[in-house]
């Protein structure tokens, strides 16, 4: 469940982008919050799975904030999401539903789901000054050699190379198909 919650979207919040990415932090952590933790309840009926869960990826956040710290960032250069407070209701939700599964991911995740965000907001506005930490230490571009590169889609579309490629995709099936019925012919 860590990894899923910390693979869904960034798990940190960096202060340069954290209110444009708010939404999208909300939905993606709510949710993976809640599948891993459920999915683990319900396999072993420990209650106290997703207050864990929680706990360990606050402390990543941690050792992550400290690591930009060590590097010459601001102190709130990165904000530590609030995980746990949902993580206790969703643990609570389980408790109190006697371990009725239907009942844990209905009402177990609307309340995550509602309050994940509201306890995030409060947390980000608590930063000094988002937009003078955005300017004044963006955070370092990607090296040449791993930026992206983009797809050339559409660029190509009346070159002879890309026409006889998609032909030659195309006819290949039928060809191939007659093909082997004439290997099946008996000379």
């Amino acid at each position: 469940s860590t990894l899923l919650t910390i693979n869904a979207g960034d798990y940190i919040f960096y202060t340069d982008w954290a209110w444009t990415s708010f939404v999208v932090f909300s939905i993606s952590q709510s949710t993976m919050l809640v599948v891993g933790a459920i999915y683990y309840m319900l396999f072993t009926g420990v209650p106290g799975t997703a207050t864990y869960y929680a706990t360990i990826m606050t402390i990543y956040t941690w050792v992550a904030k400290g690591a930009w710290f060590a590097l010459g960032y601001p102190y709130d250069f990165i904000v530590v999401p609030v995980w746990i407070p949902s993580a206790m209701l969703l643990d609570l939700t389980y408790w109190a539903t006697r371990r009725n599964k239907h009942a844990a991911i209905i009402v177990g995740g609307s309340l995550v789901g509602l309050s994940l965000p509201i306890f995030n907001m409060i947390n980000l506005l608590l930063v000094k000054d988002p937009l003078e930490m955005a300017f004044k230490y963006p955070r370092p571009t990607l090296p040449p050699y791993m930026t992206p590169i983009e797809p050339q889609v559409g660029k190509f579309y009346n070159s002879p190379v890309a026409l006889g490629s998609g032909a030659g995709a195309v006819l290949s099936v039928p060809i191939a198909a007659l093909g082997a019925k004439l290997n099946t012919w008996t000379y």
